[in-house]
């Protein structure tokens, strides 16, 4: 919730600012029933059939190809790169491991290999392994910079320039590698090979660790047709359509359940952001595995948005009272204390949680929706609080302040909420 902090306190002469309503004119949505056409995910038996056979002999070439090699290295950045990494985790998982485990051996190995250092590197620090970015000193000249034989090697660069964005608070030599790279890089964009050019021109538009993972694809698809495996790029176009009549297929159902709402004429105030929702999650998991948790936050998401909205632009300061009063109490008796326009929507967000809570029994973590409940007690007071200054002209202090919004920017809520749902993977002492 966005409040504007002002250094003088509102003027409320001549009247009760309590029973104020404000307003804000919010463009409606832009989708309408586009997605609505889209009733059925029905992937075709033979499409699954030849999906199955391709992973499977993607499969054998990410099993075969030995794991201190290059080629094993290019195959799984491509994997991962074409959205098809969540078929092999657990053998992506396994040579990562021994890559790790033989780091240094193998780095000794390879050591004037800027792109097979700074790849590996990647990979490693993408799966959470921790290196040491101490691996690029070896790169730099007795004066302490990084070699000028570098600026030629193109692919070196863009591997060391990708790499360079997963460095943590601290690792100047990382900066520097961040620095270097990106000024080479754009110099030679119109002197690499076309196909090399977009990979840098992307790259520097926005690079792997800020991409997200689905555009990403689409773009990597166009690059890797030109010279990658052919039964990888064949599995990765398959699977990229299937799962996005997956995707289309849900947003399709969850905008089925927003429309019987009729926020739109009961809410006439707030904003309609459904799919800008459902798009933002599929950035958190797009996998088909968790369609589950993909709902449940798709919809916790969209109800937070009114929420957001009732408390900055429509409700007044005794309606908000209530309204937090009767999230306090979590119970379908409590509307009997809101006003109309509150009813139907507090009613609906019960049924939200309602409904997680008896989808998740059936995998017996049901436990896990009163953790988000309790999440969104929390961003609720911490809402009402905001709006207690805006009426009541109050200028917090920093302290404050800060201490508010970091709940109120519902982080901690959506978060909580975004592992509901993911089922065995997430145990309730990750909650806890």
């Amino acid at each position: 919730m966005d409040i504007q902090i002002s250094a003088a306190p509102f003027s409320t002469k001549n009247m009760r600012i309590q029973d104020t309503r404000r307003s804000v004119k919010y463009h409606p949505t832009i989708w309408g029933d586009y997605f609505l056409v889209y009733t059925s995910n029905d992937i075709l038996a033979h499409e699954e059939q030849e999906r199955q056979r391709l992973k499977e002999e993607v499969k054998k070439l990410l099993v075969a190809a030995p794991d201190d090699s290059l080629y094993k290295l290019d195959l799984i950045d491509a994997i991962q790169r074409l959205g098809v990494g969540y078929h092999f985790e657990k053998e992506i998982e396994k040579s990562l491991k021994y890559i790790y485990e033989t780091y240094h051996d193998t780095h000794n190995k390879q050591n004037n290999d800027l792109r097979n250092v700074a790849l590996r590197f990647r990979l490693l620090r993408q799966q959470g392994y921790y290196v040491s970015c101490d691996v690029f000193n070896k790169f730099k000249d007795s004066q302490g910079k990084f070699e000028d034989s570098l600026i030629s090697d193109v692919p070196g660069l863009l591997s060391l320039y990708e790499a360079a964005h997963f460095g943590v608070h601290g690792e100047e030599i990382l900066e520097e590698a961040l620095k270097f790279s990106a000024t080479h890089l754009r110099s030679s964009i119109h002197q690499a090979s076309n196909s090399l050019s977009r990979q840098v021109s992307d790259a520097l538009e926005m690079p792997i660790h800020k991409t997200l993972t689905r555009l990403g694809v689409k773009k990597f698809l166009s690059i890797y047709q030109k010279s990658g495996d052919d039964v990888l790029l064949n599995f990765a176009k398959l699977d990229f359509n299937i799962v996005q009549k997956i995707h289309q297929k849900e947003l399709s159902d969850i905008t089925r359940w927003w429309k019987a709402l009729d926020f739109g004429k009961k809410l006439s105030f707030a904003r309609d952001r459904l799919v800008e929702c459902y798009f933002w999650i599929l950035c958190v998991y797009f996998e088909p595995q968790y369609y589950l948790a993909r709902k449940i936050l798709t919809k916790v998401i969209a109800m937070t948005s009114i929420i957001d909205d009732i408390y900055d632009v429509y409700g007044t300061l005794d309606e908000l009272q209530l309204f937090t009063d009767a999230i306090e109490r979590w119970d379908f008796s409590a509307m009997d204390q809101l006003p109309s326009y509150m009813k139907h929507f507090y009613k609906s967000l019960l049924d939200v949680y309602l409904e997680a809570e008896k989808d998740l029994e059936k995998i017996g973590k049901s436990y896990s929706v009163q953790y988000a409940i309790d999440e969104m007690k929390k961003l609720v007071r911490a809402y009402f609080k905001e709006a207690k200054w805006i009426y009541n002209g109050y200028v917090p202090t920093l302290e404050e302040y800060m201490n508010v919004t970091l709940v109120s920017s519902a982080y901690m809520m959506l978060s909580t909420t975004s592992l509901v749902g993911m089922g065995e993977l997430v145990t309730k002492e990750a909650f806890d």
